[in-house]
């Protein structure tokens, strides 16, 4: 029975060569979108499951969301629908169905089919942007108040010459437990001084 099932996929794939390689290639491509956006935000991802989040992430950055045929609310409500009752993710298949659900609303005028790869273009390539995101600041006033070189008093003990931060050295006192008296500036020289008299 199980090889009955497998003759006609091969038939399938071999009838529709051109189309087929092209949705396998687009597939692949929104494979790699959802996981850019998977990932995003999270360091403990690790690609296979899209929190709700990072969904609506892809929506508004991929311009699904038009403001008017599909809004937030709707990405939402077609998020809870697809994912599970006690999960908080949801997979790749589980993305493609949302992503049917979506294009049924975004592209009414056409076919299902048409819909969905329409859907498919809109995602396809792309990363999550970083709109929003804190830039530094380049002033001379903040230049000039995080040079390390002009630093005084205590403050220029925290950094070595490069202006690299001693860390704890450079913030507390160390207790020398190398067995000389406590401020002795001369350790390690007495060998040097004996050999020198020879």
């Amino acid at each position: 029975m199980a090889e009955k099932s497998a003759k006609p996929a091969k038939r399938l794939s071999s009838d529709s060569n051109s189309h087929e390689g092209a949705a396998a290639g687009e597939i692949s491509a929104l494979e790699e979108a959802f996981r850019k956006f998977a990932v995003h935000g999270d360091t403990r991802a690790t690609g296979k499951e899209m929190h709700g989040k990072n969904w609506s992430k892809l929506c508004k950055d991929c311009n699904i969301i038009d403001g008017k045929n599909v809004t937030t609310t709707d990405v939402d409500i077609v998020f809870s629908k697809i994912k599970g009752k006690s999960v908080r993710t949801i997979t790749f298949e589980q993305f493609k169905e949302a992503l049917q659900e979506l294009s049924k609303k975004r592209f009414k005028g056409k076919s299902d089919e048409e819909a969905l790869q329409e859907m498919y273009k809109l995602i396809e390539g792309k990363g999550p942007g970083l709109t929003g995101v804190t830039k530094t600041v380049s002033s001379p006033t903040v230049s000039r108040l995080t040079d390390t070189s002009k630093f005084t008093g205590s403050h220029k003990e925290r950094f070595d010459a490069s202006g690299k931060g001693k860390g704890r050295a450079g913030r507390e006192d160390l207790v020398d437990n190398s067995g000389y008296v406590s401020g002795y500036k001369h350790a390690g020289t007495y060998d040097h001084k004996v050999q020198g008299n020879k």
